[in-house]
């Protein structure tokens, strides 16, 4: 039951992906950020903000601490290297839908860069109280530092313009 709910995660995903695998039209315009916006813009009006932004990384963090007991464990982190790993071979990784010869920006979010990163090791930086353990207020309290860095422009929200080269 641990990996129970994580497992499930991955697997929308990955149908998801299966789905996403289509190219868009020749000649669409690449949009930076899209999926980003697309996941998390709650309201849908063209902009993630901070309140957003927790409120998507309160349900992150909720999907995998399985147990519910507000901390994630040495399996639960495990659980998330799983699920990424999964994400990776589903073609779900950061900058997928970039277009080819584009280098990585870094914009918001932190990209393929964090995604690789195994959960021990990104997690440990949230650790404000340094206990070795991440609970759920370190866990979404971690959002203001690459929120800050991500609002490229300071006006308090994340938008196609705040992704890409710099």
């Amino acid at each position: 039951m641990q990996r129970f709910l994580p497992f499930c995660a991955a697997l929308i995903l990955a149908a998801g992906a299966a789905q996403a695998q289509t190219q868009p039209p020749r000649g669409a315009e690449f949009v930076p950020g899209e999926n980003f916006l697309a996941m998390w813009d709650q309201n849908e009006d063209g902009r993630v903000t901070l309140d957003e932004a927790h409120a998507r990384r309160a349900d992150i963090f909720d999907m995998f601490d399985s147990d519910g007991d507000g901390r994630l464990s040495d399996d639960e982190l495990r659980g998330i290297d799983e699920h990424k790993a999964l994400q990776r071979e589903a073609g779900m990784e950061p900058g997928r839908n970039r277009p080819q010869g584009m280098p990585g920006g870094k914009g918001a979010g932190g990209g393929a860069r964090d995604f690789n990163r195994s959960a021990f090791a990104g997690m440990a930086r949230f650790d404000a109280d340094d206990d070795g353990r991440v609970d759920r207020g370190e866990f979404v309290a971690g959002t203001d530092s690459w929120f800050r860095q991500g609002d490229r422009d300071g006006d308090g929200g994340l938008t196609p313009g705040d992704f890409g080269r710099r």
